[in-house]
């Protein structure tokens, strides 16, 4: 009997308009659970929308910048309340703050790891009037191995990282997981590869040709993972970082 299928949870993911946050969303829809979604543009919520109906499958958005407090708020108690609660929770949404500049710095702070601290605090309360209540955190590899390209972006998952491990410490006996993914460079239409394949072929050559598996990952990789991660067949597991690199992260 497979373990994986969702009927009846509901998740919401932070973030999950585009990429792998929508690839998440999607993959969740996908295996039986009602999802909510928000991000910082309508359009990209409107296009989502688009691509679940074209599948059969509901899905609630809101626009919200997660580096607001009080949207990030909001955005957790009206999705609680469309859905009816809360199992599973998807801390997907980065800031991007790729060097090393103040707004760089501030971007990732606020983003991708202060949105993930507070989306978690809000959904606490539900999550713990489930039955299989669960935090997935998307993170990077490079809050593993840090590249002096993101310092900014590699210092805030890293502490991302800890932070996952932290809380699922502090909520294992409510049963409540809390685990992580580090993707690796992933490409997709529209994306941080996409583009540098354009702007900086070098980079994109160099990066490409490093990973083991031979080439960037796809969305698809990503958001099987994070399915796993979230369904019953991972319910004994917790605090743990998985990286999703194709053996990009290995010792060089």
């Amino acid at each position: 009997m497979t373990l994986l299928p969702l009927t009846g949870q509901r998740a919401l993911v932070a973030g999950g308009s585009r990429g792998i946050g929508l690839g998440i969303a999607t993959g969740l829809a996908r295996a039986g659970a009602q999802v909510a979604i928000c991000a910082r543009g309508q359009a990209g919520l409107h296009d989502a929308s688009a691509l679940f109906a074209s599948e059969g499958l509901a899905l609630h958005t809101q626009v919200c910048d997660l580096a607001d407090a009080g949207q990030l708020q909001a955005w957790v108690e009206n999705a609680a309340q469309a859905l009816g609660g809360i199992d599973i929770l998807v801390n997907n949404a980065s800031g991007l703050g790729n060097g090393g500049s103040e707004a760089d710095w501030e971007a990732s702070v606020q983003v991708d790891l202060m949105a993930a601290v507070r989306a978690s605090r809000a959904a606490l309360p539900w999550l713990q009037q489930s039955a299989a209540g669960c935090i997935l955190n998307v993170s990077s590899i490079n809050g593993l191995k840090p590249t002096p390209r993101t310092v900014a972006y590699s210092t805030a998952k890293a502490a991302l990282n800890y932070y996952t491990t932290a809380l699922a410490s502090e909520l294992a006996t409510q049963k409540i997981r809390v685990n992580a993914i580090a993707p690796g460079s992933i490409e997709f239409p529209g994306g941080l590869w996409e583009r540098r394949r354009e702007q900086a072929p070098e980079l994109y050559a160099r990066i490409r040709d490093s990973i083991p598996f031979g080439g960037f990952g796809e969305v698809d990789a990503v958001a099987d993972a994070a399915v796993f991660l979230c369904s019953p067949a991972a319910r004994w597991i917790t605090a743990q970082v998985l990286a999703v690199d194709g053996g990009q992260s290995l010792p060089a």
